[in-house]
């Protein structure tokens, strides 16, 4: 369907408005709003088949699907290139992807953290296995940390869903275990009594590790993109361990660490971390943004 973006995102028609806020990774920030009007677009990254991920994307798909992706792509990014141009302020979920919205739009934006819900934070005694969540698709590299407890026979919990899952388990060791799609409160448990979360995406954010935090549950991750600002991985009170590369030697090498240190990881401070990336955090800063640029705003959002 992306040839149809522009068209879509053209014909939601919020004239009328004197302030629209949009949360995007793909057209919305092209929405038809009326001159003179507001709008603040809480990116969470440029459309990444278009950009950074294009080449990945495209060698994923079949050949007519891969036809008129790759004949319709530059028509889409001009496109929202332009669409960018009509967004009077950018708000990046990330450090990561301001550095990307700057560099494909040439815009400068404040970075907010996304929200997570502490409501549903919990703990328990830990057990002996390590827990991997989220949607099994090729980029979260699923793969490479199954293969690296295996080798260090280590006991792994994967919750999740998707279209890599026949594949993994086929290849999975007897000490792996799928627990599929889980309800919200049965997610969170399983972070709750995991020995820590594995995470080898590149992710532009990534809610996963916080959510494990919340719960008091170190991170072993791999040290690049949004894990950077999610795991505090070096200095003063860790709350994880960060690895160099995707690879399973490299995750080999981070589980270890985190083993050697394991002792160390206080529940109480990852908990305290998590913490401020709360829901009201969140939407205290976003209430300050917006009164900050639009004070008129003040009267509609029952501020003073």
């Amino acid at each position: 369907m992306m040839p149809l973006y522009p068209t879509a995102t053209e014909s939601l028609d919020l004239r009328g408005f004197d302030l629209v806020i949009s949360s995007d990774s793909g057209p919305v920030k092209g929405v038809r709003i009326d001159p003179g009007a507001v709008h603040i677009c809480y990116c969470h990254s440029p459309m990444r088949y278009l950009y950074d991920g294009y080449e990945q994307y495209r060698a994923q798909m079949g050949g007519v699907v891969r036809a008129v992706f790759s004949a319709s792509a530059g028509y889409v990014r001009r496109w929202d290139i332009e669409a960018a141009k009509r967004v009077t302020y950018f708000i990046a979920n990330s450090h990561y992807v301001a550095e990307r919205i700057g560099r494909i739009y040439g815009r400068e934006c404040e970075v907010i953290h996304p929200p997570i819900d502490l409501d549903r934070a919990r703990t328990a005694v830990p057990g002996n296995h390590y827990l991997c969540a989220g949607r099994l698709v090729p980029y979260k590299r699923t793969d490479l940390l199954m293969q690296a407890c295996q080798r260090l026979g280590r006991s792994l919990r994967i919750a999740g869903d998707g279209p890599e899952l026949t594949r993994l388990k086929r290849d999975a060791a007897p000490a792996t275990t799928f627990l599929g799609e889980l309800e919200t409160d049965a997610l969170w448990q399983q972070y709750a009594e995991c020995r820590a979360l594995l995470f080898v995406a590149d992710e532009d954010f990534g809610l996963v590790p916080l959510e494990a935090q919340a719960c008091g549950r170190p991170v072993v991750c791999y040290g690049s993109g949004g894990s950077l600002e999610t795991v505090r991985g070096t200095g003063v009170a860790p709350t994880g361990v960060y690895f160099g590369e995707q690879t399973v030697e490299s995750a080999i090498e981070g589980i270890r660490r985190f083993e050697a240190l394991e002792a160390t990881f206080d529940p109480a401070v990852t908990q305290a971390w998590a913490a401020t990336f709360a829901t009201p955090v969140f939407l205290q800063r976003l209430r300050e943004f917006v009164l900050e640029r639009i004070p008129a705003a003040a009267s509609a959002m029952g501020t003073s």
